[in-house]
């Protein structure tokens, strides 16, 4: 019997506290850099994020994702096999941030491990647990979560904290004897490796007071990626998922791209022929959340009825490195089966 990966639950979480386009205007313009802002906000669709409090992790931000994605599949931390982390904000730079998510979440017979290509992380993440399960008779329950909590990384005076936007998504995935993941692509250009990113901390330059005093140990933009690099990258990975797979783009229910600029996402469904009412977007509710924010646009288009069963999605996501990876499958009825509701997801959140 074939054992096909088939996506069974999905879940994500939001923090509480709401940053605004206008209050970060105001915090730049004292610093004389307002328009910096105004112009981000113009480009990219972004009216707002969201942050967690100052104490939490990503591992923090995973548990509430991963806890809901459990209880609508209808599966206890305990059944969990492998739990797998896509993010580029973790919790440390080893030990890997699956493991922390597996004590918290007390999911203790389950392996772990992290993917770390940005805001590729989540397709790829997903492609591997398919891989495993065609493969590994063993594995039953893999848990597949995608985080961010970069603005923690970021330097609170640099304008480009307006991307970033913290919170998880995650999905329970489960082999089955039809389709179900359907197949991968994936792209990079590590031309770009030092466009953006942090640069001290690693074994190039490990930390430093000199590091720390230069900003090498934020995540920064040094020069920034030619105007065209997702608008060309995303159309050809799409391209490659459907020769690869045999489907026809225009036959696509939602394609999900990385959620940092609405205009790129709209002129690359032009160029594909395809609607932009099929391209599902959630950044102008929750922001650029990186890593998180495909299995995040995911769970809303399930919740927001824009996905039914049978239907064909991809998901394409890019990030620094340069990384892309796209996946394509077919939503299963046991995914769109009845499931507990999302209280307080996005309710009782404050202003900041």
């Amino acid at each position: 019997m074939a054992r096909i990966a088939n996506l069974i639950a999905t879940g994500r979480y939001i923090p509480a506290h709401r940053v605004t386009n206008e209050a970060l205007q105001a915090r730049f313009a004292a610093l004389g850099r307002a328009e910096s802002i105004v112009k981000l906000a113009a480009s990219s669709g972004i009216r707002q994020r969201w942050y967690a409090p100052d104490d939490w992790a990503t591992s923090d931000l995973i548990l509430p994702a991963a806890r809901q994605a459990l209880e609508r599949a209808g599966r206890s931390p305990e059944a969990v096999d492998l739990i797998i982390v896509g993010t580029d904000s973790p919790d440390y730079l080893t030990p890997a941030t699956a493991t922390v998510v597996q004590a918290k979440l007390g999911a203790f017979r389950a392996g772990t491990f992290d993917i770390g290509c940005a805001c590729a992380s989540f397709p790829t993440a997903l492609a591997v647990a398919a891989g495993l399960l065609a493969t590994n008779p063993g594995l039953r329950t893999i848990l597949v979560t995608g985080a961010y909590l970069m603005h923690r990384l970021a330097d609170p005076e640099d304008p480009l904290i307006f991307l970033y936007g913290d919170g998880a998504g995650a999905a329970v995935v489960e082999p089955g004897d039809e389709p179900g993941f359907l197949g991968s692509a994936f792209r990079a250009d590590g031309r770009y490796a030092q466009h953006w990113g942090i640069y001290a901390g690693g074994t190039a330059e490990p930390a430093s007071q000199a590091a720390v005093r230069a900003g090498r140990t934020r995540v920064r933009l040094h020069e920034r990626y030619p105007p065209e690099i997702n608008h060309e990258g995303w159309i050809a990975l799409v391209r490659t998922l459907a020769t690869q797979c045999g489907f026809r783009i225009q036959d696509v229910a939602q394609a999900i791209f990385t959620q940092i600029n609405q205009r790129t996402i709209w002129d690359v469904c032009g160029a594909l022929g395809l609607p932009v009412t099929r391209a599902h977007t959630i950044m102008d509710k929750w922001g650029y959340t990186g890593s998180a924010c495909l299995p995040m646009a995911l769970d809303d288009a399930i919740e927001q009825g824009l996905i039914r069963p049978g239907d064909l999605v991809m998901m394409v996501g890019s990030g620094v490195g340069y990384n892309l990876a796209g996946v394509a499958l077919r939503i299963t009825e046991q995914l769109m089966a009845p499931q507990p509701p999302r209280a307080g997801q996005t309710q009782g959140q404050q202003n900041l």
